[in-house]
C-alpha cells in the first residue's frame, strides 16, 4: 500500500491539473470501490473548480469551490493518472493526448482545461467519498489520526508523551496511527535503522535522546523518499506514471542477509516477523 511519501508525490503530481481547475465532467465508471460511492457524486463534482489539492496522513483531499471535500485513498493498487498535460508547457497549460480508458479506469475527471485525471485500481480497495469540507475532521477516516510527522507538532515532547509507559514494540507504535499519521513499514524500518533503535524494543523504554534522534530520522527518511518519488515495489507509480526510485536507497527494507552498509560495522541486516509484517534491521547497529 502506498505510504506517505508515494501520496504525498502523487498529490505534487496531480497539483497543476487540479489545482484553481474546474471540473467539467466526473465520469464515474461503477458504483462504487472499496465502498459506495456517495449518491449524486458525479453531478456534485461537475462544475466544481478544485481550490486546493491537500494531503492528510495516506489520503488526498481535494477542496471544492461549492464547500465540499472530495477524499480519495489509493488503497493497495489505485493510480491517479494525468494525461493530456505536457510536461514541457507551463503550468496550467494542456494538450489533448489521451489514451483509450482501460478495464481499471474506474474515476476519470474530465478537465475544462483539456486534462484528465484517471484512478485506475485494479483490485478496488481505494476509495472515494465527498464530504462538507466543515466536517470533514469527524470523517470516520481523518477522526483518530495522529499528527502529521513532518508538521510542527510531532516532536519529542509529544512523541514522549504518547509512548510513556507502552510496553508494545516501538516499530508498532510507529505504526498506530492514532499515534504518528502517514507511516507504514517501509519508512519506519528504514527510520528506525537511521536511529540505531531496535524495531522491538519498547516504546516506553526509549530515552529522550534517542526519541529526539528518533523524529529527525522519521522526518529525514520521509523527505528522502519525498524527492526520490517514493519506492516502486508493487503497483506504485506516480501521476506522470513514473516509478519512485527510493527503493534503490533502501538502507534496511528487504536487504536481508546483506552486510550493513555502515562502515566497521560487520553486521549482517535480519529479517523478523512483527504484528504480521517484516521488519528488518541490524542486531548490531540497533540497539
Amino acid at each position: 500500500m502506498p505510504e506517505l511519501p508515494e501520496v504525498e508525490t502523487v498529490r505534487r503530481g496531480l497539483a497543476p491539473a487540479l489545482e484553481g481547475q474546474r471540473i467539467a465532467r466526473a465520469e464515474l465508471r461503477r458504483d462504487g470501490l472499496r465502498w459506495p460511492f456517495p449518491p449524486d457524486m458525479a453531478a456534485k463534482l461537475g462544475g466544481a473548480r478544485v481550490v486546493q489539492l491537500r494531503r492528510r496522513s495516506k489520503y488526498l483531499l481535494a477542496d471544492l469551490d461549492r464547500g465540499e471535500t472530495l477524499l480519495i485513498h489509493l488503497g493497495m493498487s489505485g493510480r491517479m493518472v494525468v494525461s493530456g498535460m505536457a510536461g514541457t508547457q507551463m503550468p496550467g497549460q494542456f494538450h489533448f493526448d489521451h489514451p483509450a480508458p482501460e478495464k481499471h479506469d474506474h474515476v476519470i475527471l474530465h478537465m475544462e482545461s483539456g486534462a484528465r485525471i484517471t484512478f485506475n485500481d485494479p483490485r478496488r480497495f481505494g476509495a472515494m467519498d465527498l464530504i462538507p469540507t466543515a466536517l470533514l475532521e469527524g470523517h470516520k477516516l481523518l477522526a483518530a489520526l495522529g499528527p502529521e510527522p513532518l508538521g510542527n507538532s510531532f516532536n519529542r515532547a509529544f512523541l514522549a508523551a504518547r509512548l510513556k509507559g507502552r510496553r508494545t514494540a516501538i516499530k508498532a507504535a510507529l505504526l498506530d496511527q492514532r499515534i504518528v499519521a502517514g507511516l507504514g513499514n517501509i519508512y519506519v524500518c528504514e527510520a528506525l535503522f537511521r536511529a540505531r533503535i531496535h524495531p522491538a524494543r519498547a516504546a516506553g523504554r526509549i530515552g529522550a535522546d534517542r526519541l529526539d534522534a528518533l523524529v529527525g530520522a522519521i522526518r529525514d527518511t520521509l523527505r528522502d523518499a519525498i524527492a526520490a518519488g517514493g519506492s516502486s515495489l508493487r503497483d506504485y507509480r506516480q501521476a506522470d506514471g513514473e516509478l519512485g526510485y527510493f527503493q534503490h536507497a533502501f538502507r534496511v527494507y528487504g536487504r536481508e542477509g546483506d552486510a550493513c552498509i555502515l562502515p566497521q560495522c560487520n553486521g549482517i541486516i535480519r529479517r523478523m516477523v512483527q504484528g504480521g509484517r517484516s521488519s528488518y534491521y541490524c542486531p548490531r547497529c540497533q540497539r
